[in-house]
């Protein structure tokens, strides 16, 4: 389930509504500890009289966002258990979109955060027409709309995920360089959230670092390096996603490795994507055809054939395999040092084909990581392959849209 942070209840802000923190706070509760608190229990952990905390749980209950599991023998007072108290798995649900360079990818979550419907499709999306591309995310938004609701699930919202710098604030692309998008309204083919409002879009890396939920949850400070055609990191800072002042934080992939080196769709030249990609480890395994093409994507959500392809080659010991690998593990562990030292988080985590790649990446970025980052004698970073795969953009932005519904339900109960 999407973590949550849970407190105490403390005095309210002028101007702030208490019933809706309250409510928030008493779901955020449920969420945390979901099947294992009661009406007691969250009285005792928000700080609410009894009486409150139960009314609170009434009304979430009758919005169908909360159930009754069980009895619950943890967060109780002394005496008799009481009844467990549950996130619904049939009200609202999350959709996620993740658009790439050679993949779309959909996916619903419910409140809980299990997935209950993902699909893709595979296709080299790179000099194709903004509009077909956006036709084919329409109708895999109303695919997996149709879903849910053969499900009994509304969809309270959809977010986007794309490789690029995106404009949240107006659901635009600013610039995806590798998809040939400048300035694009990806948000206006989706459907609205119950209160109208468009969609939500972010960087696919930031995406991806929202569904390491173990991190999150331990309010961790982890960089998420997600490796795809480009290079993109998602920026956690003890457990909250850093954006930056414009929102286009952890773009390591356009980091300058050689000025002089080869020219980047970004504009510029010899940042980190040219060396440590994956059509840039391609090259170098001689997997790339003579035309420069590669072999297709998958068609489910996972680990694509290109990248199954070199870690099988990997664990032959073909030998231009192993030194594309090693170069690209080097390569991105220089990048990554300098990020260490200015940002001292302590875990990186290995995405996208990185996280497939692992075995053979990570053991030179972790050697490059003590050879340049200032604190790896006495603060070494674990160097870790993420929890999920190529769902992790999609999976990462739909519990986005179920988070918001937790940390704000009042929204979801007077739609």
């Amino acid at each position: 389930m999407p973590p949550v942070a849970t407190r105490a209840a403390k005095p309210e802000k002028r101007g702030v509504n208490p019933r809706a923190a309250h409510l928030a706070l008493a779901l955020r509760n449920v969420a945390e500890n979901d099947g294992e608190i009661s009406r007691a229990g969250i009285s005792t952990a928000t700080g609410l009289n009894r009486s409150t905390a139960c009314s609170l749980i009434e009304e979430l209950m009758a919005g169908g966002l909360v159930r009754e599991v069980k009895e619950a023998r943890r967060n109780t007072r002394a005496g008799r258990p009481g009844t467990a108290l549950g996130l619904r798995s049939d009200g609202p649900a999350g959709l996620g979109i993740d658009v790439n360079v050679d993949y779309t990818a959909v996916c619903v979550v419910d409140l809980t955060g299990a997935v209950r419907y993902k699909h893709v499709v595979a296709e080299d999306q790179r000099g194709q027409n903004s509009r077909e591309v956006l036709d084919r995310i329409a109708r895999l938004a109303r695919g997996a709309q149709n879903a849910a609701e053969s499900f009994g699930l509304t969809l309270c919202g959809s977010a986007v995920a794309v490789p690029g710098i995106v404009d949240r604030r107006g659901a635009t692309v600013t610039l995806a360089p590798n998809l040939g998008w400048h300035d694009l309204d990806v948000a206006e083919v989706l459907p609205a959230d119950v209160h109208g409002e468009r969609a939500t879009l972010d960087n696919e890396a930031n995406f991806a670092a929202l569904s390491e939920e173990d991190l999150l949850r331990s309010g961790a400070s982890y960089l998420y390096v997600s490796g795809q055609i480009g290079v993109g990191a998602g920026i956690v800072l003890d457990g909250t996603l850093y954006r930056g002042s414009h929102g286009w934080s952890g773009e390591i992939g356009h980091l300058t490795i050689d000025r002089d080196g080869p020219e980047c769709p970004c504009g510029r030249r010899g940042c980190l994507e040219r060396y440590a990609g994956h059509e840039a480890i391609l090259r170098a395994t001689t997997i790339m055809t003579s035309a420069g093409t590669t072999p297709g994507a998958g068609t489910t959500l996972g680990v694509s054939p290109t990248a199954d392809l070199i870690a099988d080659r990997a664990r032959s010991g073909d030998a231009p395999t192993l030194a594309a690998l090693a170069t690209a593990g080097r390569t991105l562990g220089f990048a990554l040092a300098g990020c260490l030292n200015l940002l001292d988080v302590g875990t990186i985590v290995l995405g996208g084909i990185y996280r497939d790649l692992a075995p053979w990446i990570g053991p030179e970025v972790e050697r490059e990581i003590q050879a340049q980052f200032v604190g790896a004698g006495w603060a070494r970073p674990e160097v870790r392959p993420a929890a999920y795969g190529a769902e992790a953009p999609a999976l990462g932005a739909a519990r986005s849209v179920v988070r918001d519904v937790i940390n704000d339900p009042i929204r979801w109960l007077v739609r």
